[in-house]
């Protein structure tokens, strides 16, 4: 059982894979990674593949764009050891955001087996690209000094063991695309950070805007586009945002939202992502686990993001509290898009 980040770059993580599997065979190593043995990233397949609702819907014709969000509200403590030289990027979205993108973008698997279901991984990594130029879509910054919940903290530089030059990234934001059909044309944004304004990891679909509406535009002012928000933690569920119109004599459309949440609609016991991981490895059931191909893949749009900050000699800043650095809503914004507040 190996722990994420498995490698450093592509190159170490297939340096890696060659020596574990002088020892262990291949369905003998379980890559852990306990995003995915989340109930709600599970359900994630559920909701596409077992509703004839969602599934027509889901592609290019009709979803404008999808932002994967994982957000902490905390600095990085004690882990200073670890975490300088590794940053968001690598500990986070080479990984878990990656796989939760993949969950979303795949095609529906012949069946639930390991194989089929990592084969539609596969090929979703396979196809991964930025969208547009890697220098207009990937941002790094850290976060600096100040304010946040009441009480002043340190800038990342200021952190205990800390080096003063260090260009570790402990937000990273990513704009890329899945060069498939289904998908042509649609941006996926995923991001992550330390000591940002709250604690979520969530997915969110944005649809597209009807083609034509029969109302004036003052009429649907107060809508914007119909959402799917798939919540991971910490209130798992789904809400959809969808507009109706305000009560009263005049005719206007506002939006609204539709909740489920796991806590509310479930008394069952729900277990902990690694318990549900480690008993999947003690009875050697492997479809949570992802194989060496889906690692390398992710790690070839990292190595990518790596080779322009490298090339940097400044990092972006951003200030504790907040969603991010400027430039990463700047991305957005030359696309007419911005980031969900979650």
């Amino acid at each position: 059982v190996i722990e994420k980040p498995f490698g450093h770059d592509l190159e170490s993580s297939q340096e890696l894979n060659d020596l574990v599997t002088e020892v262990f065979a291949p369905e003998d190593v379980f890559r852990i990674d306990h995003y995915l043995g989340k109930e709600t990233v599970q359900n994630l397949l559920s909701l596409r593949f077992s509703n004839e609702l969602y599934e027509p819907l889901w592609n290019s014709d009709h979803i404008d764009h999808v932002q994967i969000t994982m957000a902490e509200n905390i600095g990085i403590g004690s882990r200073a050891g670890y975490y300088d030289g590794v940053g968001s990027a690598k500990d986070v979205i080479q990984n878990h955001l990656l796989q939760l993108l993949a969950l979303t973008a795949m095609e529906e698997p012949v069946s639930f087996s390991p194989h089929d279901l990592r084969q539609e991984k596969e090929k979703v990594l396979s196809a991964l690209d930025f969208f547009g130029p890697v220098d207009q879509s990937a941002i790094r910054a850290q976060y600096s000094e100040g304010w946040q919940g009441g009480k002043f903290v340190k800038a990342y530089l200021d952190e205990e063991n800390i080096p003063a030059d260090s260009v570790t990234d402990t937000y990273a934001a990513l704009r890329l695309a899945v060069r498939t059909r289904r998908w042509q044309g649609v941006p996926f944004y995923v991001r992550t950070g330390k000591r940002l304004a709250r604690r979520v990891t969530e997915i969110t679909i944005v649809f597209k805007r009807p083609n034509f509406l029969p109302f004036e535009q003052r009429v649907t002012a107060g809508q914007s586009n119909n959402t799917l928000v798939i919540r991971i933690q910490p209130d798992e569920g789904v809400t959809f945002r969808f507009g109706v119109k305000v009560p009263g004599a005049s005719f206007n459309v506002r939006d609204v939202t539709m909740d489920f949440s796991y806590g509310h609609a479930f008394t069952e016991y729900t277990p902990e992502a690694y318990e549900r991981l480690i008993l999947d490895v003690l009875l050697g059931e492997p479809p949570l686990f992802p194989q060496q191909k889906e690692v390398e893949e992710s790690w070839k749009i990292l190595d990518r993001a790596f080779e322009y900050w490298d090339t940097l000699d400044t990092i972006d800043t951003y200030p504790p509290g907040s969603w991010g650095p400027l430039s990463s809503d700047h991305m957005l914004a030359r696309d007419g898009r911005a980031w969900r507040r979650a």
